[in-house]
């Protein structure tokens, strides 16, 4: 079989440069273009691609650049791929028992009655991919060749590319047991049904011009999932078993990104793959020789594919030089797929150049990797003047001005135990029924649509087009409407629907201290939704209040309680490219502080309600269990000490959404919200379950209406919803919300949406208040 390249990434960003997926996508979907339309400007985005990193120097022809576009989520290529999908999307199959791609995105986002797949986050990333359904009785069975025709594009345009593939093992670990499968039915148990699928794929695969195939096992490195880590392994040697005793396939990378292997390691040294991946970022080189690797590859993921930071390249450098002494042969690579982090730093303009100078985007990491594939071929002193470089900007970045704020320092050194405890609950039940709310109070999350027109307005005063006064105007006119339609539909606690905002996140780093954007810097979050996560690169402080003006004029149009909406110090992190150079504890304790000083500016101003997002709790969670408690006790302790200011009488709100919820139950209540509103609508109120038997006794809001499919709910549906909460969890807890904010969404189907809340909420309510 042919060598494996001596670097590699693991995966690349696949939406362009300027969105044009998204773009194009997002065109199909409203009927603008059509599908041969859409099928072009992917195909030529997968061309662009392939000549990029050719470009910066990744072999054409040695397998080195992989094939890993996907127009929605690699989970759902790969269900689709292997015909997993549900029974309600049976009959999109066309005649020969294939899935296209107009079906392809429904079973994304759904269609009328069909609820889509439900989401969740990858691992302890902020991607969301869509969880497969899988029954005892799903029919495997090769659905879509998309991958293929993909490879055999790239062999006609002269290019020898390495496709990727969720492997079969973490796709069934990722995937959730069918409504109709009995109790207990585990997914994983399908997988001896699933792995002859896989072995036809990978045929074709090697037919189509792929020498090698990268299947990615994340599952294998995590202490997060239902399946133990034992489990996983004992699948995964059945599987690549299997897999790597085919007689007709391209050689086999199996990739383990975000996390060490452990013990696996030993499984896949011992199973018939040529080739290992090793996150070396999030993991460690191995100490000892493991049995079975003589022969192998090792991929050194050595080269931050989560982070945007230009790195020590010579640590790097120094950890593979480590594995060689392994018995195997090394490899130089990106530690995860460069999907997590921007295009290129030279698309920024307005960064400065010293911030600049220290950072690398996926075409730097690219680069980093040539350099390193180098090193190995030649020695270090062929690449000294690169590890020189990045060890120079390392240090520069160490003991830059910002970067260590005194003042911001001494605050958080000085924090004591009472800094991080509000009153009782109790205390503050008695003092919050002030706001005289009824039973099943309605709300929403925060954000109203952002309409096309507020994105110009934002542009045209970006460009300088307008005056400050012109768009305040505006944006004061956009928040009267929200208002007003909040109280038409009979909504309890109002939002003010943030048209001020680009991102709930870059908001908010525009106005503190430590932080920088990007222009262009955009990373996929989930299908065709992207964001451009924000640059934490020193101590973090609040210059001015922030949101105060806003919520203040929101709340003087109205007598009922208007939500002040703030990013809570985890979220902010979670989605942000944040520095590396100290525990992530102490940031967001700085972070926390300046939160804190905005929580008593907003109750200056008249506000009793007060939001504090964390949708991305879970989500850094670590995913080995010996690290998840010290992760848990600081990231509650940075919310409480951002709260535990506020009065008795202020109402604090949190909101988390998309993720396992079971998991952090005891941390959401550590929290000590007064209410917490959570994802719940698209996995069809399976969270009230933890929640009730969890004992959990603050308020609660489960979401009712999924706001990431156009989807309108019906009354009946959203009725059921609620009907399941109030079996499960007591109605002075409970509150009625959307799953998420309402920014993605169009008025039409968001209007639609609350009446049918509103609707339903009063059936319910209804029915409690008699029985009372």
């Amino acid at each position: 079989m042919t060598a494996f390249p001596e670097g590699t990434i693991l995966g690349y960003p696949r939406i362009g440069r300027r969105r044009e997926l998204k773009k194009a996508v997002e065109a199909y979907w409203a009927g603008r273009i059509a599908e041969g339309e859409l099928e072009a400007v992917a195909a030529g985005l997968r061309s662009a691609t392939r000549e990029r990193l050719a470009e910066r120097g990744l072999g054409r022809a040695d397998s080195s650049i992989p094939e890993s576009f996907s127009y929605y989520d690699q989970v759902l290529d790969a269900a689709v791929a292997v015909g997993a999908i549900p029974e309600r999307f049976a009959d999109l199959r066309d005649a020969d028992g294939s899935i296209g791609l107009s079906a392809y995105f429904t079973i994304a986002r759904g269609e009328g009655e069909r609820a889509p797949l439900e989401m969740t986050k990858w691992f302890d990333t902020n991607y969301h991919y869509l969880v497969p359904e899988i029954g005892p009785g799903t029919a495997f069975s090769l659905s879509s060749d998309r991958i293929v025709r993909e490879v055999a594009e790239a062999a006609e345009a002269g290019y020898v590319t390495r496709p990727v593939l969720v492997g079969p093992v973490t796709l069934l670990a990722l995937s959730k047991a069918q409504d109709e499968a009995p109790e207990g039915f585990d997914p994983l148990s399908r997988l001896d049904d699933l792995l002859p699928v896989y072995a036809e794929l990978l045929a074709r695969l090697k037919a189509a011009g792929a020498e090698w195939v990268q299947l990615d096992e994340p599952a294998l490195v995590s202490e997060s999932l239902p399946a133990s880590p034992a489990v996983l392994g004992e699948a995964a040697a059945r599987a690549y078993a299997v897999l790597g005793g085919a007689a007709d396939r391209p050689a086999i990378f199996v990739a383990a990104p975000y996390a060490s292997l452990d013990a696996n390691l030993a499984v896949l040294a011992a199973a018939p793959v040529e080739a290992i991946g090793l996150d070396l970022v999030r993991g460690t080189v191995p100490t000892q020789s493991v049995p079975g690797l003589s022969g192998k590859t090792l991929v050194g993921g050595v080269v931050d594919g989560h982070n945007i930071w230009r790195g020590d390249l010579a640590a790097g450098f120094g950890a593979l030089e480590r594995l060689r002494a392994l018995g195997a042969s090394v490899a130089a690579a990106t530690s995860t797929s460069l999907l997590h982090v921007p295009h290129d730093v030279e698309d920024e303009t307005r960064l400065d150049a010293r911030l600049v100078s220290w950072l690398a985007f996926a075409d730097q990491k690219v680069a980093q990797v040539v350099a390193l594939a180098r090193g190995l071929r030649e020695g270090r002193a062929a690449i000294a003047a690169d590890l020189d470089a990045a060890s120079a900007a390392l240090a520069d970045r160490l003991g830059a001005p910002g970067v260590r704020d005194g003042a911001v320092r001494a605050r958080a050194a000085a924090l004591v135990e009472g800094d991080f405890a509000r009153d009782a609950y109790e205390i503050r039940v008695a003092a919050q029924e002030a706001l005289g709310l009824p039973a099943l109070p309605l709300t929403t999350i925060g954000s109203f649509p952002q309409t096309g027109e507020i994105r110009r307005a934002r542009a045209r005063f970006g460009r300088g087009e307008i005056t400050a006064e012109d768009y305040e105007g505006f944006l004061r006119d956009e928040i009267g409407r929200v208002v007003t339609l909040q109280e038409d539909l009979g909504l309890d606690v109002l939002v003010h629907g943030e048209p001020e905002r680009n991102d709930m996140v870059q908001y908010f780093a525009e106005h503190l201290d430590g932080f920088d954007v990007t222009e262009n810097g955009w990373v996929q979050s989930y299908g065709s939704r992207a964001t451009r996560p924000s640059i934490l690169w020193g101590d973090v402080s609040r210059p001015a209040p922030i949101t105060v003006a806003w919520s203040a004029f929101a709340q003087s149009l109205t007598v009922k309680p208007v939500k002040g909406m703030l990013t809570g110090p985890v979220t902010i992190l979670a989605w942000s490219f944040v520095r590396d150079d100290q525990p992530l504890g102490e940031t967001a304790n700085q972070v926390a502080l300046a939160l804190r000083d905005e929580i008593a500016d907003l109750e200056a101003a008249g506000i009793a309600v007060i939001q504090v997002d964390e949708p991305a709790l879970r989500e850094l969670l670590p995913l080995k269990k010996a690290a998840q408690p010290a992760y848990l006790d600081w990231s509650v302790d940075s919310f409480r000490l951002a709260t535990a200011g506020a009065a008795p009488a202020t109402q604090i709100h949190t909101h988390l959404c998309y993720s396992e919820f079971g998991v952090v139950i005891d941390a959401i209540r550590a929290l000590d919200a007064d209410v917490t509103s959570i994802e719940a609508a698209r996995s069809r109120m399976e969270v009230v379950s933890d929640v009730a038997s969890a004992g959990f006794d603050h308020g609660i809001g489960p979401g009712v209406y999924d706001i990431h499919s156009p989807r309108v709910p019906s009354v009946d549906e959203i009725e059921s919803l609620l009907r399941r909460a109030v079996e499960e969890i007591p109605i002075r807890q409970l509150w009625v919300n959307p799953d998420c904010g309402l920014k993605t969404r169009g008025y039409e189907e968001t209007n639609a949406s609350l009446r049918n809340i509103v609707e339903a909420t009063h059936r319910v309510r209804a029915g409690v208040t008699a029985a009372v």
